[in-house]
Parts: C-alpha cells; sequence; structure tokens
C-alpha cells in the first residue's frame, strides 16, 4: 500500500494557497478536521471541568480523550499524559522538579546533537544546584551523535541524561535505547526530546528507554501545544511548584491553571487523522497509527532522496550536513559563497517556504563549525509531493 498523497492534500485547506511548505520541523500545516474540532469544542457548550451539565462533562471528556490519544501515540500511559504550552514550558518546570531532588557531585547529561529546548533548563537547573554537566559530542563529519565514551560519560554520579529522539536541524536519529540502557545501568533518568521524532516515527517510549518523552502536536498537524509522558509513579515522585487550592493528583499538579479543551480536543483530532491515514479500520488506533508512520516513512523518503541527489549535483557550491545513517526526511545545507537567508527569500518569491537559520539548534549548529551565520532547512512532512519537490530545486537550481 502506498500512501494517497492527492487525498490526504484535499484535507489541508492552506495547500490551496499555492505555497511549497518545507517548514514542517517548524510546524506543520493543519488539516480541516483539526480545526472543526477546535471549534466544536470551543463554542460548546463548554465549562469548567464536572459532571453536573453537559459543558462540564464536555471539557472533562476532552482532556481524558486528549491523554488517551496521546498515549496511543506514544505507547504510553494516559495517567501519565502532561499537556503543556510548549515543550520548552514542558521541559523547565521538570528540569526545576527534578532538580529538587539532586546534590552537590551529581552530575547531568546533555548533547551537542538536541535543541537549545533540552540543554538550557539542564543546564540551568544544574547550576543552580551545584550540580556538573558533562556531554555527548557531536561529530560534524558524521552528523552522528559520538557515543564511544558513553560509559565514561554516563557513570555512577548520573541522575539525568538528557538526548534528543531525531535532530530538529540535520535530521540525525541517535542511538537514544543504547544510552537509555546505559544511563538505567547506573540507575538514571533519561529525558527525551521527542519533538522531531514523533512527527516521522512510530513512536514506543519503553522501547526507546524513554523515562520521559515530550512532543509538540503542532509538528504532526495538530494545534500549538506539547505533551510530555512519563509513568505516573515517576511523577507521583515529583513535587512541582504549584498552586495550594490546586489538586496534587497525577498528571494534573503538572499542570498550571484552567486547561485549554479546545486546544486538547484540536490534539486528539490531530492524531485521529494520522490513524485514519492508514486507509484501514483494522486494529485499534495505535495499530493504524503504525501502519501510518509506516506509508508516511516511505513517502517521504522518496522524496528527501530526489532532493539529495538534486544537492549533489550542485558539487561544492553546496554543503549537506545531513549526513547520519539513521534520519528523518529533514536536510539541513549551506552554501560555499551564499547566504542561506537570500536563497530562503530567493525561494520566497516563487512561494516555496524552505527557511534559513540555527533553529533554536544551538550546539549542533556550533559544533558544525560552518563559517556562516545560517544555513537553510528543508524539512518534509507527509503532504508534500513531487509538485512541490520540483518547484523547490528548480528554484534552487536557478539560485545557485
Amino acid at each position: 500500500m502506498s500512501l494517497d498523497v492527492a487525498a490526504l492534500r484535499e484535507s489541508f485547506p492552506s495547500l490551496r494557497s499555492g505555497i511549497a511548505h518545507f517548514d514542517g520541523p517548524g510546524g506543520t500545516q493543519t488539516p480541516r478536521a483539526v480545526g472543526e474540532a477546535i471549534a466544536r469544542t470551543l463554542t460548546g457548550p463548554l465549562s469548567n471541568r464536572g459532571t453536573s451539565v453537559a459543558s462540564e462533562r464536555n471539557a472533562d471528556e476532552a482532556v481524558g480523550a486528549f491523554r488517551a490519544a496521546i498515549a496511543d501515540l506514544l505507547g504510553a500511559d494516559p495517567r501519565g499524559v502532561v499537556f503543556g504550552r510548549s515543550a520548552t514550558q514542558l521541559t523547565y518546570d521538570l528540569s526545576r522538579a527534578l532538580a529538587k531532588t539532586w546534590v552537590e557531585g551529581d552530575e547531568v547529561v546533555v548533547t551537542e546533537l538536541d535543541h537549545d529546548a533540552n540543554v538550557r533548563p539542564w543546564i540551568q537547573a544544574a547550576e543552580a544546584r551545584g550540580v556538573t554537566v558533562r556531554w555527548l559530542r557531536l561529530d560534524p563529519a558524521t552528523a552522528e551523535l559520538d557515543v564511544s565514551d558513553l560509559d565514561g560519560v554516563v557513570n555512577e554520579r548520573t541522575r539525568l541524561v538528557a538526548v534528543t529522539a531525531a535532530s530538529n536541524l540535520l535530521g540525525t536519529i541517535p542511538p537514544v535505547a543504547a544510552i537509555a540502557a546505559r544511563a538505567h545501568e547506573v540507575g538514571a533518568l533519561v529525558y527525551v526530546d521527542g519533538v522531531h521524532h514523533a512527527a516521522h516515527a512510530f513512536v514506543d517510549i519503553a522501547a526507546l528507554g524513554a523515562d520521559l518523552f515530550v512532543c509538540s502536536p503542532y509538528k504532526f498537524f495538530g494545534p500549538h501545544c506539547a505533551a510530555l509522558a512519563a509513568s505516573p509513579a515517576l511523577l507521583e515522585s515529583l513535587r512541582p511548584d504549584k498552586l495550594l487550592p490546586s489538586t496534587d493528583a497525577v498528571p494534573e499538579r503538572f499542570e498550571l491553571g484552567t486547561l485549554p479543551y479546545e486546544t486538547m480536543a484540536g490534539v486528539t483530532a490531530a492524531i485521529e487523522f494520522i490513524a485514519d491515514a492508514a486507509a484501514s479500520t483494522v486494529g485499534g488506533r495505535r495499530e493504524r497509527l503504525n501502519r501510518a508512520f509506516a506509508l508516511f516513512h516511505a513517502h517521504e523518503t522518496v522524496l528527501r532522496e530526489r532532493i539529495e541527489d538534486a544537492l549533489a549535483g550542485f558539487g561544492e557550491r553546496v554543503t549537506l550536513h545531513s549526513r547520519a545513517m539513521s534520519r528523518t526526511p529533514t536536510l539541513f545545507f549551506t552554501f560555499a559563497d551564499r547566504d542561506a537567508g537570500e536563497a530562503a527569500r530567493f525561494l520566497a518569491a516563487r512561494d516555496v517556504l524552505a527557511p534559513a537559520g540555527s533553529f533554536y539548534a544551538h550546539e549542533p549548529f556550533r559544533a558544525l563549525g560552518v563559517p556562516v551565520v545560517a544555513g537553510m532547512r528543508v524539512g518534509l512532512a507527509a503532504y508534500n509531493d513531487d509538485r512541490d519537490v520540483d518547484r523547490l530545486l528548480e528554484g534552487l537550481a536557478d539560485f545557485v
């Protein structure tokens, strides 16, 4: 079975604009069904959560459905699913809660492959507690995370390892399961940034070894928000700062203020939309998600390889930095004698959106050692098609 891309594209009203979107790593377009779910929930009836009238029940059902949908997406326990405004916010909140358990002499490990949202919160929390920060380094020649000294970096003093499941800059998919296995050998927790990964792969947080896993639905057709999944027992052991009257129940103790029920309904609709792309009603939602992501992967890989072949044809004028053996359909490259920002503007004039920058991936961008201030990132989504790629490659050829 192959993905029916034409039918999929019909579900996205924004694609009628004529823009060829290669900005998926920064946020995908949104299908009609997600917008309708948000509007339907918001226009109610809707009240604060409760059971006495329909408006209260609607709110309560939106929360429960959101937790169940995220659990199906990630292979998680819905009782351990936390809603957040963003992955950055959730990571800061969890870093502060976890840091309360650290003492001087402890160590945390971060990587040069990660988005800064999974680096800076841990460094700042470590500094506040007098805890040492250790690094897993990025090899710029291969775009792979260097784990040759994993046993030395992750040791008996390690309390937490923070690692991405896929780089939002390079697309690199590091060996998270191996890193997590080493962390668990020494009793450390593993915090996985799955924001980029969850948009392109069927996630199994148990197989990854993730104790805490964060993702952002707006990277996979949903509204702007985030979710964190962990075991309820782990969440029970943490004491986040919260208001005195607010509930101490898990996962609600991590969710500050009234929840945006309409946004949560949009997330549920986005996950249902992905499951429906499997074009099969056989099996439960998680099984259908597995099949859908397999279709997405096959389609996106074909397009990615087309772009890679074309970039290779530019010779020394373009350097592709996305070289890892295992990677998402995300390509980061620089120009030998031209500015990436100029290239992005050139393409945008043709309604081809391929942004330039370092994309909050401060550490990997610095580790690459490129003598430029920005590069171009081309990120594919399931709704991209060959015509989009034709326009991108024609534009790049004219620019180069």
